[in-house]
């Protein structure tokens, strides 16, 4: 039987799978669209944040998803719709995308390998087993969104950084806005040379 603390990992992250629906409505419709759909999600999710932070009101089903430290602040997702609506407003369609799933499926296979079989720490209790994981998911998005394994390698070690050293602001805000910055910024000068 799997640890508990693995277990709510699990249920945690398979909400974030939510974000390959929104790579698929931007890749079969329009930016605006996808903007226009995440705007109307944002706003509802904070309403939901004020009556669940404000007023303690318990919503059904979803109270376990919360961490310790979101139970008395905003939750990750909140951060994550801010980092996605940040990324396809600034960044191409490919490197927003790979920055999105970057965020989702990297910081996923980080948390969940590194729960699982995690023993050799590296930085702020991280181990290097999910780390590791989380370049090599990373890199295999990266490639397979932009066909280039520089930007691609970059974009990938970019979101393994901060995901490994950044602790006070969110990850989920931080992956894509520092990978899509990152990879937006490669491909600029790359087209210049």
């Amino acid at each position: 039987m799997p640890p508990t603390g693995l277990v709510d990992e699990i249920l945690r992250k398979t909400v974030h799978l939510t974000s390959v629906i929104i790579v698929l409505i931007y890749a079969y419709t329009s930016k605006q669209v996808v903007l226009t759909f995440l705007i109307t999600y944002f706003v509802i999710i904070l309403v939901i944040e004020h009556f669940r932070l404000e007023h303690d009101m318990k919503i059904p089903l979803l109270n376990f998803l919360f961490r310790e430290k979101e139970k008395s602040h905003l939750a990750g997702h909140v951060f994550f719709t801010i980092g996605v609506i940040i990324s396809i407003s600034v960044f191409s369609e490919m490197i927003a995308c790979a920055a999105i799933l970057m965020t989702t499926f990297g910081d996923m296979s980080a948390a969940l390998i590194g729960k699982a079989f995690g023993s050799t720490r590296i930085y702020n209790g991280k181990s290097l087993e999910g780390c590791a994981a989380e370049f090599i998911v990373d890199l295999f998005i990266g490639y397979v969104f932009l066909g280039n394994w520089f930007i691609a390698l970059i974009m990938a070690l970019t979101a393994t950084v901060v995901e490994t050293a950044v602790v006070k602001i969110d990850d989920n805000l931080a992956i894509p806005v520092f990978s899509g910055f990152i990879g937006q910024g490669a491909l600029i000068l790359m087209s210049l040379v």
